[in-house]
């Protein structure tokens, strides 16, 4: 099986420079490997750094220490130390982050929003906005939000734009934060669907799921993020 990330050695300490300089260390030396087809859900209590991981798996928060490899077309991209716009490349074609919360432009409509990764990569813009009515319709936004800012729509509205937007292009490396947990059980079985799908495509996934009934539906195994917690000094 072909391993598509590579976390080696990695380390994170927030300092909280409001108050003396205090640092709180997260974690220290966590090692993890995925392979493509696997969904790996992030797993241990609230504070361990589920949510920290898939930042710096992103490069939304920096990396002080080790490597986060991610296979980049037949290349490895280390997210904790490549140029910005490598880093652009790598979130445009590679890898999707699905978090809880929608983040868009106002007044760009939910259709335009949904296609935009689509058109990033060249598709058309007709077949780009195709595609994104048939994921809209199968996540049961209704075709009269389409038109639309989702900046309106209730939470679990926008957690699906979110997921339509994360989904479209079938990126090999899917980071999942909680998507469903503002989701009705009609939807949720919707993006049950899409993970699984994802997962037999080969896509690698990265996992958060506080649901036990979830996880065990799309994981193929637990990480265990409390082995690597350790107190600051």
């Amino acid at each position: 099986m072909t391993t598509m990330l590579k976390i080696e050695q990695v380390a994170k300490t927030f300092t909280l420079h409001v108050q003396g300089g205090v640092e709180i260390s997260v974690f220290q030396g966590l090692d993890l490997t995925v392979d493509a087809g696997e969904c790996v859900v992030l797993s241990g209590g609230s504070g361990v750094g589920k949510s920290t991981l898939m930042r710096m798996i992103d490069a939304n928060y920096v990396c002080p220490s080790g490597r986060i490899l991610v296979r980049h077309d037949e290349d490895w991209v280390d997210m904790a130390s490549a140029h910005p716009h490598q880093i652009i490349e790598v979130r445009r074609r590679t890898i999707a982050y699905v978090s809880q919360f929608l983040r868009v432009v106002p007044r760009v409509a939910t259709l335009d929003i949904v296609s935009e990764p689509l058109r990033a990569v060249g598709v058309d813009a007709e077949e780009a906005r195709a595609r994104a009515a048939g994921l809209l319709q199968r996540l049961r936004i209704p075709e009269s939000l389409w038109s639309l800012s989702p900046i309106t729509f209730s939470g679990g509205e926008q957690q699906r734009v979110n997921i339509a937007r994360g989904f479209i292009l079938g990126r090999p490396v899917m980071l999942l934060d909680e998507p469903t947990a503002s989701l009705d059980a009609a939807n949720r079985e919707v993006v049950l669907d899409l993970i699984r799908e994802a997962r037999n495509r080969g896509a690698a996934i990265v996992g958060i799921f506080h649901d036990a009934d979830i996880r065990d539906a799309v994981s193929t195994r637990a990480f265990e993020m409390a082995h690597y917690a350790r107190q600051a000094a």
